[in-house]
């Protein structure tokens, strides 16, 4: 239990004294940025299989007949 404790208060230690922690409107806008292109990717995600779904669907009304 003593490991347990030693381990949480030293990892305590290192992150309040020897990290680099990037600045709160650095963050921010770096968030903005990925939200941004996770909303631009998966739209092309869905357009893309959109399109795959309609040409396969097609395709299968065409051989059907």
């Amino acid at each position: 239990m003593a490991g347990l404790i030693n381990y949480v208060t030293d990892s305590y230690n290192e992150l309040k004294n020897h990290v680099t922690w990037t600045p709160w409107s650095e963050a921010q806008r770096l968030t903005l940025v990925v939200i941004v292109f996770s909303v631009i990717f998966s739209l092309a995600i869905w357009g893309v299989d959109t399109v795959f779904s309609r040409v396969i669907e097609q395709y299968f009304t065409w051989v059907k007949s």
